[in-house]
């Protein structure tokens, strides 16, 4: 995995509430890889603190790591207890609609999202510079907010209901799934990188055709070409376009480098990619716990007395399934067909030759 982890909570519906916390990162094919679970009494920086130290034991501390969350004090100041030497960082797209509803300004999104997408530090200056002249206050936002892991929060929307062990037992079906797909998608495939990392370098193979390439030294090459020229090294795999550096794949110029110095571009590919990897990533089994009598428990957590928390006092109404939108986030209403009773036309627009007839006088009455 590239060091790249998402952390994130979602509140638990059940008799005794809680928050299920959940750390996960990306395999080389762009898919979600749970690192850790945990269920908490709430959001609070004692909870983040046990689960972030719990989480260091698993993936350690560098300052290669880079750790997304929401921008809750909590969350941030915990982080910057336990991961001393990790960066903190946030989500674009949760990003985009604060920015929105915030300042209302729709209009600038375009450059918001080139300014998020930019590989060099010139475009992004060049782009926040355009958003600084339009709305300073937008420029000046603090951007370190929301979640990363979303689709995970979503995958147990209905599991958060169930008792503690059962939303357990939940997310080791899910993941044993997961993990034996996945196994078998990794063992099926037949070029050195996972799909996704093979389509998105294959084009570049085309693309590089007709560059003009110099030798500048024995490790770097000087591709001419295109919309913008490149300065690849091949020993370190740098290129002076940056997509090289921080996407780990071969950029167009390094593609044309390869070719020139006649070395394998597959080579130039960071390992997170390769079918090597993939594989190593689901190489493991995950089993069900098993039946309780059969579970292998120390003494000391036999001997250990835990008291359940206190059981929520239920709310007057029908309770609430679907969450509230984030910040920023806004949800279509569907509408509902007056005259057949479908969902997402009105009455007008309808095409059905026979709608419901609730409510209406019978029009064939016998004179």
């Amino acid at each position: 995995m590239r060091k790249v982890v998402g952390i994130d909570g979602t509140f638990l519906k059940g008799q005794y509430g809680g928050v299920l916390l959940v750390a996960t990162a990306q395999d080389g094919n762009g898919q979600c890889y749970p690192l850790a679970w945990g269920i908490v009494d709430s959001k609070n920086e004692d909870a983040w603190s046990w689960f972030l130290t719990q989480l260091k034991e698993i993936i350690g501390d560098t300052d290669e790591l880079a750790l997304i969350s929401d921008r809750a004090p909590s969350i941030k100041k915990a982080i910057s207890t336990v991961f001393e030497k990790a960066h903190h960082g946030a989500c674009a797209w949760h990003v985009a609609q604060n920015i929105k509803n915030k300042f209302k300004c729709a209009d600038i999104m375009g450059s918001y999202w080139s300014a998020v997408n930019a590989y060099r530090c010139e475009d992004f200056t060049g782009y926040m510079i355009e958003i600084s002249n339009r709305y300073p206050r937008v420029a000046e936002y603090n951007i370190t907010t929301t979640n990363m892991v979303e689709s995970l929060n979503n995958m147990l929307v209905n599991a958060r209901d169930f008792p503690y062990v059962a939303l357990l037992d939940v997310i080791q079906e899910k993941m044993s799934k997961w993990w034996n797909d996945r196994r078998i998608v990794a063992t099926a495939i037949t070029t050195p990188l996972t799909p996704s990392r093979e389509s998105e370098l294959r084009p570049r193979f085309a693309q590089s055709n007709g560059r003009h390439t110099s030798q500048l030294n024995p490790i770097t090459y000087h591709v001419k070409g295109g919309e913008l020229e490149g300065v690849v090294d091949i020993f370190n795999k740098t290129c002076t376009c940056k997509e090289f550096d921080i996407d780990k794949l071969p950029c167009v110029h390094a593609v044309a480098a390869a070719h020139h110095a006649q070395v394998s571009v597959y080579s130039l590919v960071s390992p997170y990619y390769t079918k090597e990897y993939y594989l190593l990533a689901y190489d493991e089994t995950i089993y069900p716990v098993g039946s309780q009598s059969q579970w292998d428990v120390p003494n000391e957590v036999v001997t250990r007395i835990v008291l359940p928390r206190e059981v929520k006092e239920k709310k007057r109404g029908r309770p609430k399934t679907s969450r509230f939108p984030s910040v920023g986030e806004f949800r279509k209403r569907k509408n509902r067909c007056g005259k057949c009773g479908a969902y997402g036309h009105y009455k007008k627009k309808c095409n059905s030759q026979t709608g419901s007839t609730e409510g209406n006088p019978p029009t064939n009455v016998p004179g």
